[in-house]
């Protein structure tokens, strides 16, 4: 492979008097963060408060209002395609979100079509069949054993349909996936949504890892973890009318056509 997740350098997020305006009013404002490369930054505030719409701020997804910010020294909103193409997205409901009926290879298969497509170089192109299949493996399987997930112990394997995983399994998938984009930040919604307390502690110590290894983690959660390197809260002030974060997650998606 041409590059491997213990080689990345995480994006340095920097945003002062940062927000976010939808056709109903403000979703937040008036947001700082400052985070350093491989900083778990925990995302919290009240349901409704723009947590979700600042996820998506942040990772080049949904245009910012006011306010300046940078992500790997890429100022928004003049570059967020640039962001886009360095960040991945976890779990975000509607936005990125697993197809019930999909199995777990399928996803996984799916995804790294995805990659060699739109991600690729042309020189990876050229390998042979062969090399790319290995290559492919090896980059499911590194992405897999980041995420912590071990097929053998999904009920049948790979074949697994998704309806049919635990919450925290389903978690560990979308983080895998992510993975497999080789992102610079990585960012998940309701990461401690319906989570037990043991559930709640591996994920955390999931997100961590990740953190760990080099990448940039935004966490949208309750409450912020021990673990986190950085807390960003979002009140609501100001938001007034705004828009839910679901009603944010739809707009990212029209907006940009992609996760």
């Amino acid at each position: 492979m041409e590059s491997s997740h213990a080689d990345v350098t995480g994006a340095a997020i920097r945003a002062e008097g940062f927000g976010l305006k939808g056709p109903r009013g403000w979703a937040f404002r008036g947001v700082g963060v400052d985070a350093e490369p491989g900083s778990l930054v925990a995302v919290t505030g009240p349901s409704g408060s723009g947590r979700t719409c600042l996820l998506l701020a942040l990772t080049g997804r949904m245009k910012p209002a006011e306010g300046r910010a940078r992500v790997a020294d890429q100022p928004l909103p003049r570059k967020m395609a640039a962001v886009r193409r360095i960040s991945a997205l976890a779990h975000v409901p509607g936005v990125s979100e697993l197809d019930p009926a999909f199995t777990v290879a399928e996803h996984l298969r799916e995804r790294v079509m995805l990659k060699r497509r739109y991600g690729g170089s042309v020189r990876a192109l050229l390998r042979s069949p062969a090399t790319r299949r290995a290559e492919s493996r090896a980059l499911i399987d590194d992405a897999l054993a980041a995420a912590g997930l071990d097929l053998a112990s999904l009920p049948k394997g790979g074949a697994t349909a998704v309806r049919d995983l635990e919450r925290l399994e389903a978690l560990r998938l979308t983080v895998a996936l992510a993975l497999i984009q080789e992102p610079r930040l990585l960012a998940v919604d309701d990461t401690d949504m319906k989570l037990s307390d043991e559930e709640r502690a591996a994920a955390w110590a999931l997100l961590r890892s990740v953190a760990d290894s080099g990448i940039t983690v935004l966490a949208v959660c309750s409450e912020s973890p021990a673990e986190a390197d950085t807390t960003v809260r979002t009140t609501g002030s100001g938001a007034g009318d705004g828009a839910t974060d679901e009603e944010g997650a739809a707009d990212a998606f029209a907006t940009t056509g992609s996760a």
